[in-house]
């Protein structure tokens, strides 16, 4: 079992920054990727980026890419998502998820996921 908790949401102005942090505790090692997922009102749950635990590779979704940065710090077991020029698009609940692989955008394919945190966008 790996238990997922994520943390650092909350309110900014279009444009600002905020920084979700997640930490994996539990069997660990069983995931090789992880993911931030997000989720609005009415849709469906969406990947914003993944990052493998070996190699720190990375991928991110086409709305995202050049705004929001994923890293990994396999010391403390952590995975961090840097928000930047945040949009009122991107107000979501905002999840961690691991999976036994890396690579999916699919969020069926992730076994583990932490609680969500809210990230609102104001215009």
């Amino acid at each position: 079992q790996v238990l997922l908790v994520e943390s650092g949401g909350g309110l900014v102005q279009a444009g600002g920054s905020l920084r979700l942090s997640c930490t994996a505790s539990g069997r660990r090692l069983s995931t090789a990727g992880m993911g931030w997922f997000r989720q609005a009102p009415g849709k469906e749950r969406e990947i914003v980026a993944g990052i493998s635990w070996i190699g720190g590779r990375t991928f991110y979704a086409d709305s995202v890419r050049g705004r929001f940065t994923i890293s990994r710090d396999n010391a403390k077991n952590t995975v961090a998502l840097q928000m930047n020029s945040l949009k009122p698009e991107d107000t979501a609940v905002y999840y961690c998820a691991g999976s036994g692989t890396y690579g999916s955008r699919k969020y069926t394919d992730y076994e583990y996921w932490g609680q969500g945190t809210q990230v609102t966008v104001s215009s």
